[in-house]
């Protein structure tokens, strides 16, 4: 083989020509990039402990663990961990608070309407299917429309006492 097919050929350890480097030029030119410090306290703050809790020995986040000793430490009379416990409540909630979802969106009465009369034909539409069904067993025959639905094509009954349909 020649000397310019073995260079221009992309084996192991050997990229192809034009993805290489230009001489004078670094193949990463930004650096690496900086860790910033709330990157830095977050992957710490997420690494997992073992701790031992009544005995049985789990696995959890420093983040919870720190948690769980600041409560714990509230609750048995530490006036400076109840102070932040309370500080960091009074902020969740105030943040809840701002961030509460808008109201939902009603609809307006003409698509009630659509909605209502929807409803009612997919209502229909299953109890007389149901009726159908029932048809061949005489004592499921017996089982009824309720009047709201006179325009179907089975006969009427008195409606149930619990306004179940």
């Amino acid at each position: 083989m020649s000397e310019t097919k073995r260079e221009c050929a992309a084996n192991y350890r050997k990229p192809p020509l034009h993805t290489r480097c230009k001489k004078g030029q670094s193949g990463n030119s930004r650096g690496r990039p900086k860790k910033t410090l709330p990157a830095l306290l977050l992957a710490a703050l997420n690494e997992p402990v073992f701790v031992t809790i009544d005995g049985t020995r789990r696995k959890i986040t420093k983040r919870e663990v720190i948690v769980a000793q600041m409560v714990n430490n509230a609750g048995g009379a530490d006036l400076g961990a109840t102070k932040m416990l309370i500080d960091m409540m009074k902020d969740i909630e105030r943040k809840a608070g701002e961030a509460a979802p808008p109201e939902p969106h009603r609809f307006a009465p003409a698509d009630e309407e659509v909605i209502k009369h929807m409803v009612a034909r997919i209502r229909g539409a299953l109890l007389q299917e149901i009726q159908n069904m029932n048809a061949g067993n005489p004592a499921l025959a017996m089982i009824l429309l309720p009047p709201e639905y006179p325009n179907q094509r089975v006969s009427q009954a008195t409606p149930p006492a619990d306004g179940a349909v």
